[in-house]
């Protein structure tokens, strides 16, 4: 059938009063009383009614056969009505050409679980605006980040996801057949953000899958994510490294609240709030002795934060400085990769870092250690065999720059600014230990 008319979005409706149109959508409800036929039609800029006089006639049959999500093409003449609610307009349609009718009943509606929405995830995605505003706040929060990204000097990168040798350590990567050996999804693209620094691609950007074997279920882990990572050369210290992080999410942030804030506002009920930098830093040795004279960890055994702890000097911080932000830096080298850079003056600890939003971590970060001979030190302090490496150590052999980075969690950030409950809402399908489908 070929359509003389183009669509027109609901959200458009409004500038052709008196002319007829076709819209495009979904049907959200349907009312069929004795004398009238309403059909509510949504697509993903809003919801406009269809008003239809029952006369017998052919077009009667066809609203009377509509069922709820069957996806419809509606041709018809739009009237101001000021008694409907839905912007006070109506459309009169002409003609109803159903596209593909749903069946009933639909295995979701409102009541259902979020774990079986996710079964279903893709009508749970199309029946809620909630669903829907996270994706159009992630791509504008992605572009924010690769805006700034570019402006200030960076090339973006695609890295491998396959890996002949697992990184950092066999943990927490997933093994996989690779004709006649194995291979390895990438934990992270560190090794080859450092390499592109080393081939002199001055500053690295990569926006990409990260797969992480680890058998956590928490609200905040997921298998499969989004990274957002980040490789700077030439840098004076780790503080380089944490400036651009801030400025870059400041800037993300406020492009987010430009475009979404009121929508956002609406929706979750939350204020996208536009960070000031610089963000408030502290030391974990500093962090730690606030903690533990709140009562964390009362035997004193605690190297690391755990999420209580995160949250708690998160809020700390915020009440100290107003700031919802946090810099954790210099970690014991203990919990620390091998190649995380150490002071001269205090090798068990690192030049790196860990950010706090709201108390959620969401991301991680470190000035890197360029020289060969020390990272080789340091790899054997912890016991590690470089040699199934040897294509990452000798980028240090040949001239490699002072450079640092960090890698940032995209459902993170969104689980944050959205106010989500979970990263399961942050992912269009996620991936867990227990999911692999849809």
């Amino acid at each position: 059938m070929i359509h003389s008319t183009s669509r027109v979005l609901v959200s458009d409706l409004r500038a052709h009063v008196d002319q007829t149109v076709t819209v495009s959508g979904w049907v959200n409800a349907l009312r069929l009383q004795r004398k009238m036929q309403f059909v509510i039609l949504r697509d993903h800029s809003g919801m406009a009614q269809v008003t239809h006089k029952r006369d017998g006639g052919p077009l009667e049959a066809v609203i009377e056969s509509l069922t709820p999500e069957s996806a419809v093409r509606i041709t018809g003449r739009v009237v101001a009505a000021a008694q409907v609610n839905l912007g006070g307009l109506e459309i009169v349609p002409e003609t109803v050409e159903v596209l593909n009718r749903a069946e009933t009943p639909l295995p979701i509606d409102e009541h259902t679980g979020p774990e079986h929405r996710l079964d279903w995830r893709f009508l749970d995605v199309r029946k809620r605006a909630t669903a829907q505003m996270v994706f159009a706040a992630q791509t504008t929060l992605e572009q924010g980040l690769r805006e700034y990204a570019m402006q200030n000097g960076c090339t973006e990168m695609h890295t491998p996801k396959l890996m002949g040798t697992a990184s950092e350590s066999g943990a927490e990567v997933f093994k996989l057949g690779y004709f006649d050996r194995s291979a390895y999804l990438a934990q992270s693209p560190q090794f080859y953000k450092q390499m592109a620094v080393a081939a002199g691609i001055d500053r690295v950007f990569e926006i990409g899958p990260v797969f992480r074997a680890e058998p956590s279920f928490t609200s905040r882990h997921a298998t499969e994510f989004t990274g957002v990572d980040i490789e700077l050369s030439w840098i004076d210290d780790v503080e380089d490294v944490m400036a651009f992080e801030e400025r870059m999410l400041a800037h993300a942030i406020a492009k987010v609240a430009e475009v979404h804030g009121e929508a956002i506002q609406e929706i979750f009920g939350i204020e996208v709030v536009v960070p000031e930098a610089p963000f408030p830093r502290i030391t974990m040795a500093e962090a730690q002795e606030i903690l533990r004279a709140g009562g964390w960890d009362p035997e004193g055994v605690k190297e690391d934060l755990d999420p209580e702890g995160e949250r708690t000097i998160a809020a700390h911080m915020k009440e100290l400085t107003g700031h919802e932000f946090v810099f954790i830096t210099h970690y014991p080298a203990s919990i620390r990769p091998f190649y995380h850079m150490r002071p001269a003056d205090r090798p068990d600890l690192t030049l790196s870092f860990d950010l706090l939003w709201k108390g959620l971590e969401i991301t991680t970060g470190a000035q890197r250690e360029h020289r060969s001979d020390v990272l080789l030190k340091q790899a054997e302090e912890k016991s590690m065999d470089t040699e199934p490496m040897q294509d990452y150590m000798n980028i240090f052999r040949f001239g490699c720059p002072p450079h640092g980075g960090l890698g940032a969690g995209l459902g993170r950030i969104l689980m944050v600014m959205l106010g989500l409950d979970s990263i399961r809402e942050a992912a269009f399908l996620f991936r867990g230990p227990n999911r692999l489908t849809p």
